[in-house]
C-alpha cells in the first residue's frame, strides 16, 4: 500500500522520535511508501530529514500550500523553482486554492502562485498534487488557463485532486476539464460522507489513490484522533467494501496508480 499524501514530518504533531515511530508503524501495517508534500519554507528541512532516514519508504514533493502565501511568497517561489527540477522531488505540491476561511490569502494571490507552480509541472515534467478546498471552479479555471498556454496539442501535466471529498457531480465537472487522479482519505469512512462514497463509483478504481493527509482526518474508528499512515488499510478496506471489490485487488490497482504517477 502507498500513502500518497501525509505530513508525518510535522514536529508539532509528531514530536521527538514520534515521526520515526509513526513511520515504523506504517511500514509494519503494510504501507510500503509515503509521499511527503511540502507546504512552506519551514517544512522543507523536516521533510528532508525524515526522507533521509527512510529513503526507500518515502518520497518528497515541493511547493507552497495556498494558505501559506504570506510575506515575500514570490521570492520563496523563486527559491523553490531552483529545487523543482531535482529528481529528489517526485511532484509539485501541495499547491492550489483554498477559499474556506475569510482570512486566507487573497484569491488573486493564490491564483498567481498556483499558475506558476502548474507551469513548473509542465517545464519539469512532474505531477501536481492539488489542494482544492471550497474552490472547485477557481482551480478548474486555472487548469483551463494552463491548457490555453500550452503549445499545440501538448498535454496537461499529470494531476491529482488530493483529499477529494466531493460528489459525483464534482467528479463530472472536473472531468470536463481534465482527467486527474483522486486522492481518497479517511473521510470515506465517516457516516456523514455518503456523497463521497457515491462518488467512488463515478471515479472508478483506475483513477483512485489512497492517502491519509495525516495528522488530520483520521478514519473511523480513530476519528478525532491524530491520523497516521498506518491507517491506510482502514481506508482501503472501506473503499473496497463500497465498490464490492476484494481488498487485495483494490490494493494492487491503487498501488499501480500511485507508482505510475509518482515513481
Amino acid at each position: 500500500m502507498i500513502d500518497t499524501h501525509c505530513h508525518l514530518y510535522l514536529a508539532g504533531d509528531f514530536p521527538g522520535d514520534e515521526c520515526y515511530d509513526a513511520m515504523n508503524r506504517a511500514i509494519a501495517s503494510g504501507v510500503t511508501r509515503m509521499v511527503f508534500p511540502n507546504v512552506d519554507r519551514d517544512s522543507l528541512e523536516p521533510i528532508r530529514r525524515l526522507h533521509e532516514v527512510y529513503p526507500f519508504n518515502s518520497a518528497m514533493a515541493i511547493g507552497i500550500h495556498p494558505t501559506e502565501l504570506h510575506g515575500d511568497w514570490e521570492a520563496l517561489l523563486d527559491e523553490f523553482e531552483q529545487l523543482a527540477p531535482s529528481p529528489e522531488f517526485v511532484a509539485i505540491g501541495e499547491v492550489g486554492i483554498d477559499l474556506h476561511f475569510d482570512d486566507n490569502p487573497p484569491l488573486e494571490t493564490q491564483r498567481r502562485a498556483f499558475a506558476r507552480q502548474l507551469d513548473w509541472a509542465v517545464k519539469y515534467d512532474k505531477p501536481v498534487i492539488i489542494h482544492c478546498r471550497d474552490a472547485r471552479d477557481e482551480v478548474l479555471q486555472c487548469i483551463v488557463e494552463l491548457r490555453d498556454r500550452l503549445p499545440g496539442n501538448a498535454p496537461l501535466p499529470r494531476l491529482v485532486f488530493h483529499s477529494f471529498t466531493g460528489t459525483p457531480d464534482d467528479v463530472r465537472a472536473i472531468r470536463r476539464v481534465c482527467d486527474p487522479m483522486f486522492g481518497i482519505n479517511g473521510v470515506v469512512t465517516f457516516k456523514n460522507a455518503p456523497d463521497l462514497r457515491e462518488a467512488l463509483h463515478e471515479i472508478g478504481p483506475d483513477r483512485m489513490l489512497l492517502e491519509t493527509d495525516a495528522p488530520w482526518l483520521a478514519p473511523v474508528p480513530h476519528r478525532g484522533q491524530r491520523n497516521e499512515s498506518a491507517y491506510i488499510p482502514l481506508i482501503l478496506n472501506r473503499i473496497a467494501e463500497e465498490l464490492k471489490m476484494p481488498a487485495d485487488e483494490m490494493e494492487r490497482i491503487t498501488d499501480s496508480n500511485a507508482t505510475s504517477l509518482f515513481f
